[in-house]
């Protein structure tokens, strides 16, 4: 036979309901307004605020600083901040412009929707290179450039030859490809964001899985301390090293679904933050005193 509960009972129920009632917000707000969190032997500061879905970036041979907002239905942009630090628009009435390389003198532009060209500009003067879908990571060897289709199914991996305006498939049926990146001596990395791997390029088509086991792996770069890695996740993302002698490091967590990180032209590195719409300037320590 049912029976209701004994007031006790209810009583305990119902703390426990409200609990759970205020638990979520509060948990919620914990991961919203957690701030930053930085590795030993390392800092961050702000470097550029207010900046909504901010996106990729690249730094060109003058020093500035070009910035992508990766809104989608025309209203993306590109905009640069040179040395005088005034922000000028270089491209607009973009949809979600998700990538930016050096590529012969200018920039290359990804948009991550649909059937998009991936665009070349220079000095004021845009055009079209090669076709794809929904790229999001450029990377450039010094001649070629390299794209990364970031679908559920069927994604490639694109290598395009300005010489003879050839785009190949490198590789193919990715899944979710998002980040790429060359480094100083040929090597070739990608992501496939829900596989959670970092893969690195091989003659064939059985390429090596560097680290797997991440949370969303994103963008990529490489350099002289190793293979650096965002997490693209809402809440609680990291900005991952994976040094040279093959060790994962968090240099920064709770981070805000970054995106791009790049080196800076003084030692240090931005990190592009879209989650809360900025761009962080980290620095070693051992850096700092130069």
């Amino acid at each position: 036979m049912f029976r209701l509960p004994s007031l006790t009972k209810s009583r305990t129920l119902w703390f426990a309901l409200c609990g759970v009632a205020l638990g979520v917000p509060a948990f919620l707000g914990w991961q919203h307004f957690y701030p930053v969190q930085v590795a030993a032997g390392w800092s961050f500061k702000v470097y550029l605020d207010d900046i909504p879905s901010v996106s990729a970036m690249v730094i060109d041979q003058r020093g500035s600083l070009f910035v992508s907002q990766e809104l989608s239905n025309g209203r993306g942009s590109v905009f640069k901040v040179p040395p005088s630090g005034i922000r000028q628009d270089v491209m607009v009435k973009l949809s979600k412009p998700d990538g930016l390389a050096l590529f012969r003198g200018g920039i290359a532009i990804s948009q991550e929707v649909g059937k998009t060209p991936v665009l070349a500009w220079r000095e004021g003067q845009t055009e079209p290179l090669f076709m794809g879908n929904s790229i999001e990571g450029l990377a450039s060897d010094g001649h070629n450039l390299f794209a990364v289709e970031d679908v559920k199914h069927g994604g490639r991996l694109l290598k395009y030859d300005p010489d003879n305006k050839e785009t190949t498939a490198l590789r193919d049926d990715l899944e979710q490809g998002e980040g790429i990146a060359v480094c100083p001596d040929g090597t070739l990395f990608y992501t496939e964001k829900k596989k959670g791997w970092v893969k690195k390029l091989l003659p064939g088509h059985d390429d090596a899985i560097v680290i797997r086991g991440l949370h969303d792996p994103s963008f990529l770069m490489c350099g002289s301390n190793g293979l650096w890695i965002t997490e693209d996740l809402t809440h609680g993302a990291r900005l991952l090293l994976l040094d040279t002698a093959g060790v994962t490091r968090t240099v920064l967590s709770h981070l805000r679904a970054p995106q791009t990180i790049i080196a800076t032209t003084h030692g240090g590195f931005f990190v592009a933050e879209q989650g809360r719409g900025r761009i962080l300037e980290l620095a070693h320590f051992s850096d700092e005193k130069r």
